[in-house]
């Protein structure tokens, strides 16, 4: 599977991007699968329905099927968290894999960048980092600059970077 990520700060706008591109790529007849971090404990599941009371009691995996979606629950249970490999490797196979946040991980990304989080590129420090998609003048950066709201033009450059 073809795997790009989408990084940033805080409020730099990568769940917004990601969500734009997800439209225009599967707009395009293409399949997109997205993987999300969180640095945070987070919970799909909500207390006191019958998964969350499984999961409780102690079950590794919980799976929860409907006629209109499944979702599998995994409990780490002190494990460590796995990597990303190992979780693309839990996915179905589709022509690309949109990864938000992972910043330090080697795939290739681009970066989220908003002027008013007042936080610095990551593009500098990154080598991962193929291009950034911002709010504001980037001037004599040696990368793609995008305007963070040209979701076809950033699509294009991601499409093209992974050969679809």
């Amino acid at each position: 599977m073809r795997v790009y990520g989408v990084t940033g700060w805080k409020n730099s706008g990568k769940t917004t991007l990601m969500e734009r591109l997800v439209t225009e790529i599967t707009g395009r007849g293409l399949s997109v699968s997205t993987v999300k971090h969180a640095h945070h404990a987070t919970d799909v599941d909500q207390e006191g329905r019958d998964s969350f009371r499984h999961r409780e009691a102690g079950a590794r995996e919980v799976l929860v099927a409907s006629p209109a979606r499944w979702a599998l629950m995994h409990e780490l249970r002190g494990a460590p968290e796995p990597a990303l490999a190992d979780l693309l490797a839990r996915l179905s196979p589709v022509d690309l894999v949109l990864v938000e946040g992972y910043k330090r991980g080697d795939h290739p990304k681009i970066e989220a960048h908003r002027a008013e989080t007042g936080r610095p590129l990551l593009a500098g420090e990154n080598a991962t980092i193929r291009a950034v998609a911002t709010d504001t003048a980037l001037p004599g950066l040696p990368l793609p600059v995008f305007d963070l709201n040209a979701t076809a033009d950033v699509a294009d450059f991601i499409l093209g970077e992974v050969g679809l």
